[in-house]
């Protein structure tokens, strides 16, 4: 269905850091904090050892961020989860319909 998974999760990662950091911080650009948990949160993505069969991050059975950097991003992801569907439309159901579908084969 994805042409490429792993470059939509990406996407969808930096719209979710971008929409935290412009209302927590107001910032126009990333802050330090939220470029450095961007970077490390697309680096795992990349690293990914599911590549294209990459569940959803919250049902992976390898959790592959450390602590810190895992309630960061759960932090900023139930943040911007609620914005996301009006600013990225797109983005918001590519994410809804991999979670559905991912936890449907389980």
């Amino acid at each position: 269905m994805f042409k490429n998974k792993i470059e939509t999760e990406k996407r969808i990662l930096t719209a979710m850091v971008k929409i935290y950091c412009r209302e927590n911080h107001d910032a126009v650009v990333l802050c330090n904090d939220c470029s450095s948990v961007l970077e490390y949160a697309l680096l795992r993505t990349e690293k990914c050892k599911f590549r294209e069969n990459k569940p959803a991050c919250k049902k992976c059975t390898t959790h592959c961020y450390n602590k810190e950097n895992r309630e960061k991003i759960k932090e900023i992801m139930r943040f911007s989860g609620k914005k996301m569907l009006f600013r990225h439309p797109v983005l918001s159901v590519k994410h809804l319909i991999n979670g559905f579908n991912k936890q449907q084969k389980n």
